[in-house]
């Protein structure tokens, strides 16, 4: 699906995401990523939801967002309260959705002027 930025916006935006990929600024990355309005760090992540641990999640309890958006994959997923302690003990309000539904709910906080932060697991089609 693709999604169109305002072309005035100086931040880092979502354009496009389907299957295996997610684009930011119209660049294709075809791997987790943690996106911020100011900074992507394309080498975070695990490749799969499966592979999602808390040391993942506790390098993010730092950033100082208002919200972590935490997309899990194709569907929504819950991690075990254990993965996500670092966060819950740093007080950082996250919410857990499918990547597409982070993708879309990052676009509208940062329209909306919010510090946000979405963690966003891109999972690999099957061959």
């Amino acid at each position: 699906m693709k999604l169109y930025a305002d072309s005035r916006s100086s931040f880092h935006v979502v354009t496009a995401h389907g299957p295996g990929y997610v684009a930011v600024d119209g660049q294709r990355l075809e791997r987790s990523l943690l996106l911020q309005p100011d900074r992507i760090d394309a080498a975070w992540g695990p490749d799969a939801f499966a592979e999602l641990t808390a040391a993942h999640l506790a390098p993010l309890a730092t950033l100082g967002c208002d919200v972590l958006l935490l997309g899990t994959g194709p569907r929504q997923r819950f991690p075990a309260p254990a993965i996500l302690r670092p966060l819950i003990e740093a007080r950082v309000g996250v919410e857990v959705m499918d990547t597409p539904a982070a993708c879309r709910t990052y676009n509208i906080l940062v329209a909306e002027g919010r510090q946000v932060a979405a963690a966003l697991i891109v999972e690999r089609e099957a061959a």
